[in-house]
């Protein structure tokens, strides 16, 4: 998975690459409410990214066979756990299609909500919260992704976590926040969303935010219903460089009645890929490859996944 990483990050950069517009002049003194605003939702992300259950435990990713799949810290089994950290064996998740049920081993001890489980049917993440199992500091549910089955692990007493110091920001520029328009579509358009593990999703949009920076109109597609916060995937050319190669994520909107809205890129944020291997994100689709350099809102965390 790495390794297809690297490449979709590679196409990316270069997409993203080219002639850039002079971004806006730094702003020397900020508002003074501005910056409040800023820095209390960097401290809502950071405690949200320290969550014994967030982004930073994450410890594993398996994508499940047809049938038995074995489960635990034996080298041996399909699903191999961090060792020290699980029993030998735990247990078998039976794939059917998309359905998956868990049969527990005899010596092990797997819960859910509490209660020991022997055998269980798992609800995925594709209708909401899946059915967790836990077992010590580890968690693990299923997930779909496209037409593949998965387990996504989770170590609530992860190294990652436990030595988070957090992340480097560009310096508060309130140029950043920009004035925009959203566009709708006749008719919602189906776009093609790629993510980290090679799978490209048809997600709706219903519209497209314009907008101007040193000159030069730009434009993204955000996914999301237009009366509701919408959700940006984009890339610019500070990807692979000061900014994580697979783009970064920001919420705008909603727009107003005349269809205007504001974009912050002051609270563009790192997409969960950065943190660890075992993520799935989705990457910028074609339209949101912003061909200048964003010099605002989150910068790489150490050397990225």
């Amino acid at each position: 998975m790495r390794a297809q990483f690297l490449v979709l990050a590679v196409s990316l950069a270069v997409a993203c690459g080219g002639e850039s517009p002079v971004p806006p002049p730094l702003t020397p003194v900020p508002d003074a409410a501005y910056l409040a605003e800023i820095e209390s939702w960097r401290a809502e992300r950071m405690e949200g990214l320290r969550r014994p259950d967030g982004w930073l435990t994450l410890a594993g990713l398996y994508w499940l066979e047809e049938g038995v799949n074995t489960v635990g810290a034996d080298p041996a089994s399909d699903l191999v756990f961090p060792a020290g950290k699980a029993e030998a064996r735990l247990g078998v998740l039976h794939r059917a299609d998309r359905q998956v049920r868990f049969e527990a081993s005899t010596a092990s001890v797997v819960s859910h909500d509490g209660e020991p489980v022997t055998s269980l049917d798992l609800a995925s993440d594709v209708g909401g919260e899946p059915t967790t199992l836990e077992h010590g500091s580890l968690s693990f549910y299923v997930i779909e992704r496209g037409a593949r089955v998965g387990v996504r692990l989770k170590d609530r007493d992860s190294e990652l976590l436990r030595e988070f110091a957090g992340i480097d920001h560009y310096p508060v520029d309130p140029a950043w926040q920009i004035e925009a328009s959203f566009e709708p579509f006749a008719e919602p358009k189906m776009i093609p969303v790629p993510n980290i593990t090679g799978d490209v999703l048809d997600q709706p949009s219903h519209g497209r935010i314009v907008f101007t920076i040193a000159g030069a109109e730009h434009s993204l597609e955000p996914l999301g219903e237009p009366d509701k916060e919408l959700f940006l995937v984009f890339g610019d050319a500070t990807n692979g460089a000061e900014t994580y190669g697979g783009g970064r994520f920001l919420y705008a909107g909603p727009p107003d009645a005349d269809g205007r809205l504001r974009v912050d890129f002051n609270k563009a944020y790192n997409p969960p890929c950065v943190f660890t291997p075992y993520a799935t994100c989705p990457l910028p689709p074609p339209g949101n490859r912003l061909r200048l350099a964003v010099v605002a809102g989150e910068k790489n965390f150490g050397a990225g996944h």
